[in-house]
């Protein structure tokens, strides 16, 4: 099937007992036994299952096409699952350009805790084999990286990490499955933040993980997601499901405005570099129309100057919300060093771009204006 019938169809699933076709939200914490303190279904209390979520992932499964899928309360809940389903010593792999907030994990709690970590640029394959350890156990992918946008060969980097008997994971959150399928590249494990474009509306929190295979570790994983309670509430897994309808249609308009404003914004006297895997003049343009069916709506821009020069451009924006997040149908904007904080290692003059569903021509006037 197509991806957009795909979408539909994992996530349409008619209540078997009235009929309806919105299947309801199920907000009970706990199942009732019967007579003979049997429960009727596989659910007994709702932390480590419900309907609600069981249907979300399911669906996230059938997305990414691996076999199992788990839901968490938010993206760094599925991230840190991950890493506590490791052992004390071992250690993990990490994309040097990936989301702030997974090396700061690392830092803060795992490594007190003796799980050690290497950053490494990922681009350079070389790099990548002579990082590897004797007791390397994830070698932990973000294509495109945030907030550089630099990619990583899937295929090449998960065969690395296979012969070292390590999994490959892939943050697959600013592509999504609607644009790269990483199991297609023999990743063994997707990660979401679910808050962003699979939900898609800037109003739900959500994480996941997706495992190509059931095995001993996806099964610790799911373990250690049933005793911890880092689990979506059945209401924020229905706009999940929801907002997974659109997800097609969605990111294909703000890929194309995105495309756009990227071909606008690079060589702008008053821009010194955009960094979009679309545009015709990137480095990897090959690897991306391998592993990638488009260039996804996520870019970056470095303006002239430093972050005073980035700070007061988006102050004169009209349409761009100034907001950290991304996915949503409004075109967001933020200067990413300054949330990132003092240690950040992102160019003071580089500001996130995150498009939304306003029309491209309105957008493209909105920052002519500002950079004016």
């Amino acid at each position: 099937m197509h991806f957009d019938t795909l979408a539909l169809r994992a996530t349409h699933q008619p209540d078997p007992t009235t009929g309806a076709v919105i299947p309801p939200i199920y907000l009970s914490t706990t199942f009732a036994r019967d007579e003979a303190n049997e429960l009727p279904a596989d659910f007994m209390y709702t932390r480590p299952n419900n309907p609600t979520r069981e249907a979300l992932e399911k669906a996230l499964a059938a997305l990414e096409g691996g076999a199992v899928a788990m839901a968490f309360g938010s993206g760094q809940a599925a991230t840190m699952t991950l890493f506590q389903a490791l052992r004390p010593g071992d250690h993990v792999l990490l994309s040097a350009d990936s989301y702030y907030g997974t090396p700061a994990l690392l830092e803060q709690v795992f490594h007190p805790w003796g799980l050690t970590y290497t950053r490494v640029d990922m681009s350079d394959l070389d790099a990548v084999q002579q990082s590897i350890h004797e007791n390397t156990r994830v070698v932990w992918c973000e294509t495109p990286s945030n907030p550089m946008l630099s990619i990583t060969d899937l295929l090449t980097v998960s065969r690395l990490a296979h012969e070292a008997g390590a999994i490959c994971v892939c943050d697959n959150t600013w592509a999504t499955p609607a644009l790269q399928r990483p199991f297609d590249f023999n990743c063994d494990v997707v990660m979401h933040s679910t808050t962003k474009y699979l939900s898609g509306h800037s109003d739900v929190l959500g994480g996941a993980l997706i495992f190509k295979h059931d095995n001993a570790f996806a099964q610790r994983v799911r373990m250690l997601q049933g005793l911890s309670g880092a689990v979506p509430s059945p209401f924020d897994c229905w706009l999940i499901s929801r907002g997974i309808k659109t997800l097609g249609v969605r990111i294909r308009a703000q890929t194309a405005t995105a495309q756009a404003i990227a071909d606008f914004l690079d060589g702008h006297p008053a821009v010194e570099q955009v960094h979009y895997p679309g545009l015709a003049n990137h480095p990897d343009r090959a690897l991306i129309h391998q592993q990638m069916n488009a260039p996804g709506a996520m870019l970056s821009v470095q303006v002239k100057g430093e972050a005073a020069e980035a700070l007061r451009f988006i102050g004169k924006l009209k349409l761009f919300t100034r907001a950290t997040s991304l996915g949503g149908v409004e075109s967001l904007i933020e200067h990413r060093a300054s949330v990132e904080g003092p240690n950040s290692a992102t160019p003071q003059n580089l500001l996130r771009i995150s498009i939304g569903l306003e029309h491209a021509e309105d957008l493209i006037a909105d920052l002519a204006q500002a950079l004016r």
